[in-house]
């Protein structure tokens, strides 16, 4: 059989997966960005038990591997009868994971803006909700641009990871395809899947860059 010909055979099936792996990707975005700021904000907190609440949470995400927090929150939540699907059950688990690191990213963000910053915004008559959104948060962005891009293509090669509470995506059925064909070609067309994204993923973040001045 000619390369074509796997080729053809393969991509139908590979099609079928993929819109778990970008439900996966989106619905993990949509969650976790605006949820980190939440925990970003906790780890700010001048009040100590939400701060100490922040940095657990912090810890127990980025200190333990995704994979086995999609294995508690699977379990965890069929115990607790929440009647999650698997697909679900991965968008949450990637949602709180994600969020902890993109906490990290909006903090050092929000902390590398210079405290005459704020104190110019109060003399001007500013209220905190206007000094943060009009002054210190387009700022914030312009500084975390480059490692979000980083996490969101980090995003989505980790979206193979689902499989482990046996979620169909790109990587799973790869993995299927290549043992009833005996070939490394389905493996090599999952990787192709995963490159098209990601550079999709960088040529958006690459344009943003240069909309807001990061190249003269």
């Amino acid at each position: 059989m000619s390369l074509f010909e796997d080729i053809a055979r393969i991509l139908p099936r590979m099609m079928e997966p993929l819109s778990a792996t970008l439900m996966i990707f989106v619905f993990t975005l949509l969650f976790s960005l605006p949820l980190g700021l939440v925990v970003a904000f906790g780890r700010m907190s001048r009040i100590k038990p939400i701060r100490w609440v922040a940095q657990v949470y912090l810890l127990v995400m980025r200190g333990t591997p995704l994979m086995l927090q999609l294995i508690f929150f699977w379990f965890g939540l069929e115990l607790g009868g929440a009647g999650f699907s698997r697909l679900q059950t991965a968008i949450v688990a990637f949602s709180f994971n994600y969020a902890a690191y993109f906490a990290e990213i909006y903090r050092g963000g929000i902390e590398s803006i210079p405290v005459g910053q704020h104190e110019a915004a109060d003399v001007l008559g500013f209220s905190k909700s206007q000094t943060f959104f009009r002054i210190i948060l387009p700022q914030v962005v312009k500084k975390i641009l480059p490692p979000m891009g980083n996490e969101f293509m980090t995003l989505v090669k980790d979206t193979s990871l689902a499989q482990v509470i046996a979620v169909v995506e790109i990587t799973s059925m790869a993995q299927k395809i290549q043992v009833s064909m005996v070939s490394l070609m389905p493996i090599i067309v999952a990787g192709i899947f995963y490159l098209i994204m990601n550079a999709i993923v960088s040529k958006g973040f690459s344009l943003a860059e240069k909309k807001l001045g990061y190249y003269r």
